[in-house]
């Protein structure tokens, strides 16, 4: 990887992005979507385009990249008496996970600088009632220590309704792997920013339009995918996400399948992903020595190609995630080289569309035979 795309890497990871709040995440995407595309733009709910146009093509399809830009975090939704603060999830939070974490806030309280940090306490161990001795509280039950004396203190610093992340940080453990809190998905949306770098590399050889996407909401209900869906109405969409590396202690293989972090990206087989489009990836991945892992995927995905796929009278679609261990914590732990092998692999399958080239399930029709018939003989009195 470049040094410039891990710098872009890092500055996407460590801008608050929580869902419903993306604006910061999406201003760093479209300033270094905006230095390789031909052109950035955004729709009234934060959903973010770049495009790379062919040099020279008749009748060229829509490819988008598609990737999310949102993380999990969350909102206040309560201040009690003492100035202690109480919130709901944005997306799926292990309320387990987080006791003693720190958070910053983004603060809507007029003349207040965000971010606002707090942390959630953590009962020290000498004063826990032995009784509670191993019950996992309820996020509800979770306080949230911002420093206020009372009630009027903490509202003057925090609304109800203002978002929050946690506050770690990108940090590399080698060469290769890394940790944040936010991969899941600030890297679907740094896959789609290099795909459009690399093909505009080679826009002598693009025969199709690509169109690299950062979509808002996905953690909350795929909504910005819907959105683009219908107004972008790509010919394909390669979706990226996270995937669960299932090669730490305690995962069932068995249930969960095998797939190892460093070992290549997770290709979905099966359900929303298009078998054309699937396999013009494998091939592909394979001309390009790009490992994959394939990943069993009979309905959902749990991802932006579920939303995608059945818009606009049916979107070709394909997933390729990251593995990632430890997926909706703070430690949030993958390998750089899987995560540069996607943007490769979507880049060259740009590459390789042809001009006017169209995917989709191609049944021959057999030729009508009219059933034989024998005729009776008729006995005449």
């Amino acid at each position: 990887m470049t040094p410039d795309s891990l710098a872009f890497l890092r500055e996407l990871l460590d801008t608050p992005s929580p869902s419903g709040f993306e604006q910061d995440g999406q201003r760093v995407w479209l300033r270094r979507a905006a230095s390789v595309a031909d052109r950035t733009w955004h729709d009234a709910w934060g959903n973010c385009f770049a495009e790379v146009a062919p040099a020279k093509a008749a009748d060229p399809i829509t490819v988008a990249v598609c990737g999310h830009a949102d993380e999990i975090g969350l909102m206040v939704n309560h201040i009690d008496d003492k100035g202690f603060v109480y919130c709901r999830s944005i997306g799926g939070i292990d309320a387990g996970s987080i006791v003693g974490k720190r958070l910053h806030f983004r603060s809507s309280v007029p003349g207040v600088a965000s971010p606002v940090l707090g942390v959630i306490g953590a009962t020290a161990i000498h004063l826990q009632e032995k009784t509670a001795e191993g019950k996992v509280r309820k996020l509800h039950e979770l306080f949230i220590d911002i420093g206020a004396s009372d009630r009027e203190s903490a509202a003057a610093k925090l609304n109800i309704g203002d978002p929050a992340v946690f506050a770690d940080g990108f940090a590399q453990l080698t060469d290769d792997i890394i940790v944040a809190r936010g991969l899941d998905n600030r890297i679907g949306t740094w896959v789609a920013a290099e795909t459009v770098r690399l093909v505009a590399e080679q826009r002598s050889k693009l025969r199709c339009r690509v169109v690299g996407v950062a979509t808002v909401q996905e953690e909350v209900g795929l909504h910005g995918a819907e959105m683009i869906a219908e107004s972008l109405r790509p010919d394909v969409a390669l979706v990226t996400d996270v995937g669960h590396a299932t090669d730490s202690p305690g995962i069932s293989n068995a249930q969960h399948g095998l797939f190892r972090m460093g070992s290549g990206p997770k290709i979905a087989i099966g359900g929303p992903a298009h078998p054309a489009v699937v396999d013009r990836l494998l091939e592909v991945a394979q001309r390009e020595e790009i490992p994959l892992q394939r990943s069993a995927t009979p309905g959902r995905s749990g991802t932006d190609m579920d939303a995608i796929f059945h818009r606009a009278g049916g979107i070709t679609s394909a997933l390729v995630s990251l593995p990632i261990r430890y997926m909706h914590t703070t430690v949030e732990t993958a390998s750089l080289n899987d995560l540069e092998r996607i943007a490769e692999l979507f880049a060259a399958f740009c590459l390789r569309v042809g001009d006017g080239e169209r995917f989709g399930h191609r049944f021959e029709r057999a030729p009508v035979q009219s059933p034989s018939r024998s005729r009776k003989k008729v006995s005449r009195a």
